[in-house]
Order: structure tokens, then C-alpha cells, then sequence
């Protein structure tokens, strides 16, 4: 069963990366400025590295090859996970969610 989380309840959303430079940190900025747009101004999207994920994250936001390594160290959180750096859909969906204050759910 995927997991889920209400957008009301989420404070803060990660980007979890490899390395954490280049294109994950692009995509993070670019998230912060869709958020921005839509006007979600109380969510913080910090940027970490995968091996570095608290077990307490509610939304890990990775590329589909990291997402197994996320899954074990929060297993509790939501994962959308993506192919394309830059305007994957999961970016907009997450942000519609938000805005929207409906259940997030895990896309893996």
C-alpha cells in the first residue's frame, strides 16, 4: 500500500540527490519557484543527500534510481520520485496537491 500524507499536514518537503550538486540542485530551486508561484509559502524544501535522509521526512522528493535508498532510511515517508531533472511532471502534480490540500501520495 503506497504511502500517503495530507498537504495540510506537510511542513516540509525533501530533495534528496546523489551527490548534491548540478541538476538536483537546478531542480530544487525550480521547485521552490513553482511553490512560490502557486503561492505555497509555508512549506521548506531543503535539499540532502539520499544516504542522509532523517527516518521523520514526510515527503522525499527523488530521481527513480535513488528511491530504494530513500525508502530504507524513512520508510514512513512519501517518495514521488522522477526521470527528468527539470519539469518532470511529479514536480507539478506535488505542487497541485498543495494547493489544492488533497492527500499526497507516493509515485514511485
Amino acid at each position: 500500500m503506497p504511502q500517503s500524507i495530507s498537504a495540510t499536514e506537510v511542513k516540509t518537503i525533501i530533495f534528496a540527490c546523489e551527490a548534491g550538486m548540478g541538476s538536483s540542485l537546478m531542480s530544487v530551486n525550480m521547485l521552490k519557484k513553482k511553490l512560490k508561484a502557486a503561492q505555497v509559502v509555508d512549506i521548506s524544501v531543503i535539499h540532502l543527500p539520499a544516504r542522509e535522509i532523517p527516518p521523520t521526512a514526510q515527503i522525499v522528493v527523488v530521481h527513480k534510481g535513488l528511491a530504494e535508498v530513500v525508502r530504507s532510511k524513512a520508510p514512513n515517508a512519501v517518495v514521488l520520485t522522477f526521470k527528468l531533472f527539470m519539469n518532470d511532471p511529479v514536480f507539478d502534480k506535488l505542487v497541485q496537491a498543495l494547493v489544492e490540500k488533497t492527500d499526497i501520495v507516493s509515485m514511485c
